[in-house]
């Protein structure tokens, strides 16, 4: 067997240091020479240089003219740049000024995915992103958040000039009574005053128990939309009075029990007034040191508001029966009906100290029972009310009394939820979805439970049987509250209603003897005490109304002597040739 003879390099020897030797070395430098391949670069650096990368297989190479030239001092990665010494097919070495343009690695990034996990999981973890890539990333999200931005200062513009917000602003502006022009305006409260009050009473004293009671029919809590029940028709047989009018009250007054006198409704109204959105009004009597809140007869307190605090709105034809009148009519006649439909008709009534006041002899009255409770406000000042309650029921072998109202559905559209749908297995969503929609209805109707204190507030939910009838009806819920627990629910404080209802008392009765009207503003979130005639709101007393534009604006501005005189001028004119 033969051999090759296999021959080793001369290996030149460095006897200052590690390395090749230097160039300075005639001897050495003649031999290293001849052992280099040739056209390899060789580049020689010292201890104090940097090293970068060997191959910079990530460097930009989209724009190759804005680059230093290859080799140039500015070039940092010039020395390490191999891209010119392509191989090609024969394993030789390639002509670097044919294949210059030619490059091993491409060196534009990667598409980037604009959604899914994948790729927040990569934005999340690759730390080591390049700063072009970040600077492009940073981009992209200014773009979005400005696109995000447009898109909401959109939707606010086309939601400020709906013209259904308009519609509904302009049927706002109506207020509940026409201010007359001998009306002089004396207070104006914000409601923002009212928050801050509170005051605490002790707890009252029961008086006088007046009417009778019917039990609480107990299949009705077992009522679902699935099986539904019709309202029925009743006749009319309630009969309420407003508070000077009540014979019960006006005995309490001769005897001095109280100095202030008021009725449930009232005191609700007062109450929860921040939370009103619609006009309502109040007749204020100060008859010698006796103070009496009243009603005016087809006063809005007549009926109930539906839709009050909701921000879809209503159609502003009042013969439309969806419009606001119409509903609080409808309303009112729910209301009736369910109250009389929930009883128990055995003939069996339990009645009280007093029958019902004012009722005629000889009438059926309906089931209601009113509770005269009196509360102590200061050492020298007391308050009289007239609570109602409607029925009575055996929980736990005691007997409790109940207050019975109804919510009543009209369109599906306008609530946004449907009943027969949601009621059954989502309550909750539909007692949210009425609290944003009337909630102020369900605030007073919570006081007046605290007041009358009663045991257990019965809540109907009564649907219309199509959304264009409006006389036909069906149960489809029946649900129980404790007033004390569902007034926490809609955050009712209760020492703050009392605040209000003292601060108001305490104002009137600085006032002297006559008669005034407590306006709640129809545009702004306020109420006005305006001094009116004593014949004001009577069969022979001549309303004329001032324009709107002058209902609204504060007695300032028309206390000249001149504006007076156009006044009285204006109202002589205006009056009757019998009471000229």
């Amino acid at each position: 067997m033969v051999f090759e003879t296999f021959e080793v390099g001369t290996v030149p020897f460095n006897s200052d240091g590690w390395g090749p030797p230097d160039a300075s070395d005639t001897s050495s430098t003649s031999v290293a020479a001849a052992n280099l391949l040739p056209n390899v670069p060789l580049a020689s650096f010292s201890r104090s240089e940097k090293l970068g990368r060997v191959a910079d297989w990530t460097r930009s190479l989209s724009n190759p003219s804005a680059r230093p030239p290859t080799g140039s001092k500015s070039d940092p990665s010039a020395i390490f740049d191999f891209s010119a010494f392509a191989v090609d097919e024969g394993f030789g070495l390639a002509n670097p000024d044919e294949d210059a343009a030619f490059r091993l690695v491409d060196g534009k990034p990667p598409p980037r995915p604009k959604f899914g996990p994948k790729w927040r999981f990569n934005q999340y973890h690759n730390r080591n992103q390049l700063p072009q890539r970040r600077d492009e990333e940073v981009e992209a999200k200014k773009r979005e958040a400005e696109k995000d931005r447009a898109r909401r200062d959109r939707h606010y513009n086309m939601n400020r000039n709906n013209i259904h917000q308009q519609r509904r602003e302009a049927a706002a502006f109506k207020s509940s009574v026409d201010i007359q022009p001998e009306w002089n305006m004396l207070e104006q409260i914000p409601f923002s005053s009212f928050s801050k009050l509170s005051f605490t009473v002790q707890e009252p004293e029961d008086l006088l128990l007046c009417g009778g009671l019917e039990c609480y029919d107990r299949t009705f809590d077992r009522i679902t939309p699935k099986a539904e029940r019709r309202l029925e028709r009743f006749k009319n047989m309630s009969f309420k009075v407003t508070t000077s009018d009540d014979l019960v009250i006006r005995r309490l007054a001769k005897e001095d029990k109280a100095t202030v006198f008021a009725t449930d409704a009232i005191l609700a109204a007062l109450m929860c007034a921040p939370r009103s959105v619609y006009s309502w009004d109040l007749v204020i009597q100060r008859v010698g040191n006796k103070l009496f809140f009243d009603k005016r007869d087809g006063s809005p307190l007549d009926l109930l508001s539906v839709h009050e605090t909701s921000q879809e709105p209503l159609p502003e034809g009042k013969d439309d029966i969806n419009s606001a009148h119409s509903l609080g009519v409808e309303a009112a006649f729910i209301n009736q009906n369910f109250a009389q439909q929930v009883l128990v008709k055995n003939g069996k009534r339990e009645a009280f100290d007093e029958p019902i006041p004012n009722a005629n002899e000889g009438e059926e009255n309906a089931s209601v029972a009113y509770r005269y409770r009196r509360w102590k406000l200061d050492d020298s000042m007391y308050l009289v009310a007239r609570c109602e309650l409607q029925s009575t029921v055996e929980l736990n072998n005691q007997k409790s009394f109940l207050t019975l109202n109804a919510l009543n559905e009209f369109d599906p559209k306008y609530s946004g939820v449907d009943w027969r749908q949601k009621l059954e297995t989502q309550r909750g969503a539909v007692l949210a979805n009425e609290l944003k929609n009337n909630g102020n209805k369900l605030a007073k109707w919570t006081a007046q439970a605290l007041l009358a204190n009663a045991d257990m507030m019965k809540i109907g939910f009564v649907s219309r049987v199509h959304p264009r009838d409006h006389f036909n009806h069906v149960i489809l819920s029946v649900l129980g509250y404790k007033p004390k627990d569902f007034a926490g629910q809609i955050n009712l404080n209760t020492n703050n209603m009392w605040g209000i209802v003292k601060s108001i008392v305490d104002l009137c009765m600085k006032l002297s003897e006559g008669k005034y009207v407590l306006v709640k503003d129809p545009s702004k979130p306020q109420v006005r005490i305006y001094e009116v005639p004593a014949d004001a709101f009577e069969n022979d007393y001549v309303e004329e109304p001032l324009p709107e534009d002058e209902q609204v604006q504060p007695p300032e501005e028309n206390n000249t002597e001149g504006g007076r005189a156009e006044t009285n001028e204006a109202a002589e004119d205006k009056k009757p040739e019998g009471q000229a």
